[in-house]
């Protein structure tokens, strides 16, 4: 890993403006993709964040 450089590029980044950061993590995370149905509920399942419903009463 080049430690340097990822040290130099988080100064660098952080030494931005805040108009030209904003760009920048627009720009980078404008093509991420949205989770699929099948891994939100698999996050959701193994992360028991839902748990309480199952103490709910039916309706």
């Amino acid at each position: 890993m080049n430690t340097q450089l990822v040290e130099f590029l988080t100064q660098a980044i952080l030494s931005l403006p805040t108009e030209e950061r904003a760009l920048l993590e627009a720009q980078l995370f404008a093509n991420l993709p949205y989770p699929s149905h099948l891994e939100l509920s698999h996050l959701t399942e193994s992360s028991q964040t839902f748990d309480f419903l199952y103490d709910e009463p039916d309706l």
